[in-house]
């Protein structure tokens, strides 16, 4: 049995477990592309289907860059997801500040090595998708409802600089991101927003803003680990709270 309407939530450091979802059952689904991070934690939010998939592992045992994203993405949609909404912790390079909460409309990829799609060829066929706007209009305005009706500040638009990591940036990367336009940066943005659109899954993320990015701000001169950890707690306090808001408006396209 598949919901109609599954809301998927893919939850990043600091959002290893859900506790606003009332879970029913986990799954540890397998995949031609690997294991996922997790099990699959299937319940409901606000009354609604919805899984969770820790991107990280539920211990927080995965890399950003050792992430099997295509296991993630391809599980997910094999088990009904409708849309996914992916949170992550960023660096703010330009008009956001740690704590706030942004939701990006574009993204620039900056990773590299990373297995990043499904169409490798060969017995299958090549294929372009079309990523001129990498994250689902429809879905954006349904977080921004949400975060209207929740009464929780969300900042509409940003660009995603995707790095590998797991290492911080120097001070000259974030100001060459800069001039290239990216506002926020981060490590696990791609290649998942790109095998959603794959997929055909409606994808958004928000983004909890950790820190100022390397050589800004309070990280002028070093990047504090743990400013992060109590940034990233009421961050997350915070996202679990739109969470909660968005689950419901996910309804409208439940009808068969």
């Amino acid at each position: 049995h598949k919901a109609s309407s599954m809301l998927a939530i893919i939850g990043g450091s600091g959002l290893t477990n859900l506790s606003t979802l009332a879970v029913a059952h986990r799954e540890v689904v397998r995949t031609p592309y690997g294991d996922p991070s997790s099990a699959l934690l299937f319940g409901e939010i606000a009354g609604r289907e919805a899984v969770f998939l820790a991107r990280h592992g539920h211990g927080h045992t995965v890399a950003p860059h050792r992430v099997n994203y295509r296991a993630n993405l391809w599980a997910l949609k094999e088990k009904g997801a409708t849309a996914i909404v992916a949170v992550a912790s960023v660096g703010g390079i330009r008009d956001c500040l740690p704590g706030d909460l942004v939701l990006p409309h574009q993204l620039i990829d900056y990773t590299s090595g990373r297995d990043q799609t499904f169409f490798e060829g060969g017995e299958g066929n090549v294929v372009h998708v079309d990523f001129t706007h990498p994250y689902a209009d429809d879905l954006r305005e349904r977080c921004l409802a949400a975060a209207r009706a929740a009464g929780i500040p969300l900042r509409d638009g940003g660009v995603y600089g995707a790095v590998n990591g797991p290492r911080l940036e120097t001070a000259a990367e974030i100001d060459r991101m800069d001039r290239d336009g990216a506002t926020l940066v981060g490590m696990t943005g791609m290649p998942e927003a790109s095998l959603a659109r794959e997929l055909g899954v409606p994808y958004a993320s928000i983004c909890v803003v950790v820190n100022h990015a390397a050589g800004r701000g309070s990280s002028a001169s070093e990047i504090s680990m743990e400013g992060i950890s109590q940034v990233l707690e009421s961050g997350m306090d915070r996202v679990r709270r739109l969470l909660d808001h968005i689950a419901p408006l996910l309804a409208p396209e439940a009808a068969p």
